[in-house]
């Protein structure tokens, strides 16, 4: 059989071969495809992304652009608003302003101050120019002193002329000019416009320059006072201002911003970046930062906005700042576009990847299944022919063996009347070969109108004692060896049909003496409790292996050395009409000393 199955197990390997490699180049190409959709969205990703993040770049450069004048502003007038604009040079933070005071915890200029008040201000060396301011500002007071508006106002001039010419340490100057300025309003009649000039706007100095007001003066030379001499100059020139009605909010407001200790920002920069605090920096030429107060989370917000009204984002599409880190440069600014859709579009792409894959797998395990069935159909069907072939050389050896027989004996019983010898027993032989030659014709046609269903049992009260005397008959008429029966079956009564019992215990009797080496043969028969009826022998017994292969069809056991005639249907015949009734049978003891089979009826048919 072997030999036999070999083509067909070279031309399915070859096939199940070509499908493997038929079905791993399908799922190459899914997987070439699930990446493509991957990498298309990947693209789309990373095309969104930079779009985000030239528009994020080119907002940042328009705010610190837009911002620039302001910034020029802030760094030439000290009362122009710095919120929100950085700017370092040198290495020095300019923007925003730093207090920058002197150290100390003297107050110079609010004594030196008091003093001028009080006329006791004098010059250690009488050539120093504070010396002459000194002259230039008593004139001053003398002349609004006497009233002389003129006086005061060609003293005033001289006195501006001075300072235009000589420039004197602020402690020194910043006093005197706010004690005159301070008699000018109290005691003069000074023109408003001079007056905001002298507070506030400043005054050219008639040599291409100008002399700053009195509030940019204070605020621009900070750092030569100290804190406590700020404060005071502060309050003063507040004061005057007020009284002069000279703008002095933006001078309160610049005052308040000076900062103690500058911004922790980056010393060292790449190239124009975002600092996590909230501030887009951009080095230029010259050892130069510039930068301008952002609101990071703002602009990616309206970012989202403006690419949501484009319909490059969904409803729900977001743009976010990745990251932790404090400097972020603004080449490979690290912006990450997140939409639902994508990850809707990624779930479909699992799942359809994952559908082609089971279908692959459900295809190659559906080719292997049939592969699988057609060697076993392809197996079964030699192993059927085998069988078929055994079954028929048994069933011709069995059939022409009582043939011989019957031929030799009424041969032979013809010659022995010819010749007027004694031949009594031949005829009885001859009967009993044709017993056994109708009993395996009635097996084999009893066998296949079972397995074709074509049986259907005709069920009556029979009587087991009744069977088992029709057994005795039977073993008498045609054994060959002596054989005792022994039955202890009591009343029992089966509804069952007749002659397929008959034929069963036949069968189970006959094997009880074909596989059995002790002479004489025993029999027993035993009814038990529950619908069960117990059939021993003392035969060679059945390997415990071999207990339920035996009820198989063509199955013949070896027996014990000696070939034993049979078609190895008679127990699969048994155990069909066992079915048949709707019961069962097994064996259910065996050894060399004999074997017992069980025969189980359904509860309804005993009685």
């Amino acid at each position: 059989m072997s030999r036999r199955l070999l083509p067909m197990l070279v031309a399915m390997l070859v096939g199940l071969v070509g499908l493997a490699w038929g079905l791993g180049s399908l799922q190459r190409i899914f997987a070439n495809e699930r990446e493509d959709a991957r990498q298309s969205l990947q693209s789309r990703r990373e095309a969104l992304e930079q779009y985000a993040r030239a528009s994020l770049t080119q907002s940042l450069r328009e705010r610190l652009e837009a911002a620039r004048p302001a910034l020029d502003a802030a760094v030439g007038d000290p009362l122009a608003p710095a919120a929100g604009l950085y700017l370092r040079e040198r290495g020095v933070q300019v923007l925003p302003r730093l207090a920058l005071h002197d150290t100390g915890d003297t107050t110079p200029a609010r004594e030196r101050y008091a003093r001028l008040r009080a006329g006791t201000e004098v010059a250690d060396d009488l050539e120093d120019p504070w010396a002459e301011r000194l002259a230039r500002t008593r004139a001053v007071e003398a002349a609004l002193a006497r009233g002389d508006r003129r006086g005061s106002t060609v003293a005033l001039m001289a006195l501006l002329q001075h300072r235009a010419q000589y420039v004197l340490a602020s402690t020194r100057d910043v006093p005197g000019l706010l004690l005159v300025l301070e008699s000018l309003a109290e005691r003069g009649d000074p023109v408003p416009q001079l007056m905001h000039a002298l507070v506030r706007d400043g005054l050219a100095d008639g040599k291409g320059g100008r002399m700053e007001g009195l509030q940019r003066l204070v605020l621009s030379r900070r750092s030569r006072f100290t804190p406590a001499d700020f404060a005071f100059l502060r309050e003063r020139v507040a004061a005057l201002s007020q009284r002069v009605g000279a703008p002095v909010d933006d001078f309160e407001a610049r005052a308040r911003e000076l900062a103690d200790a500058p911004l922790a920002l980056p010393e060292s920069l790449p190239g124009p970046a975002l600092v996590r605090p909230g501030w887009y920096l951009e080095p230029r030429g010259g050892n130069q930062v510039r930068g301008v107060a952002v609101d990071a989370t703002a602009l990616l917000e309206a970012l989202t906005r403006e690419m949501r009204e484009r319909g490059l984002l969904d409803t729900q599409g977001r743009v976010r700042l990745l990251g932790d880190a404090a400097l972020l440069p603004l080449e490979g600014l690290p912006l990450s576009v997140d939409t639902p859709e994508w990850a809707r579009a990624e779930d479909a792409l699992e799942r359809r990847y994952r559908l082609k894959t089971g279908m692959v797998v459900v295809c190659a395990g559906l080719a292997l299944g049939i592969a699988a069935l057609a060697f076993l159909a392809q197996h079964r069907k030699y192993r059927f022919l085998e069988l078929k072939s055994d079954f028929v050389a048994t069933v011709s050896h069995e059939l022409r063996t009582p043939l011989a027989s019957i031929r030799l004996l009424a041969e032979t019983l013809e010659w022995r009347l010819a010749e007027g010898a004694e031949a009594r027993d031949y005829p009885a032989r001859i009967v009993r070969e044709a017993d056994g030659l109708g009993f395996l014709v009635e097996n084999l046609l009893s066998f296949n109108r079972i397995d074709k269903g074509r049986w259907v049992p005709r069920l009556e009260p029979v009587r087991v004692d009744e069977l088992v005397s029709l057994l005795r008959r039977d073993l008498e008429s045609w054994s060959k060896v002596p054989v005792a029966l022994e039955a202890q079956v009591g009343e029992l009564s089966l509804r069952a049909d007749a002659q397929l019992v008959r034929l069963l215990l036949s069968n189970l009797a006959r094997n009880a003496c074909a596989y059995n080496t002790r002479d004489p043969v025993r029999l027993r028969i035993e009814a038990l409790p529950g619908g069960r009826v117990r059939f021993s022998d003392n035969g060679v017994g059945i390997p415990a292996a071999d207990w339920e292969r035996v009820f198989g069809e063509f199955v013949r056991l070896p027996g014990q050395g000696r070939e034993v005639p049979g078609s190895g249907l008679g127990l699969a015949l048994c155990r069909r009409i066992m079915r048949l009734h709707g019961g069962t049978l097994r064996v259910v003891a065996s050894s060399p000393e004999g074997t017992t089979f069980e025969l189980t009826f359904p509860p309804t048919a005993t009685t």
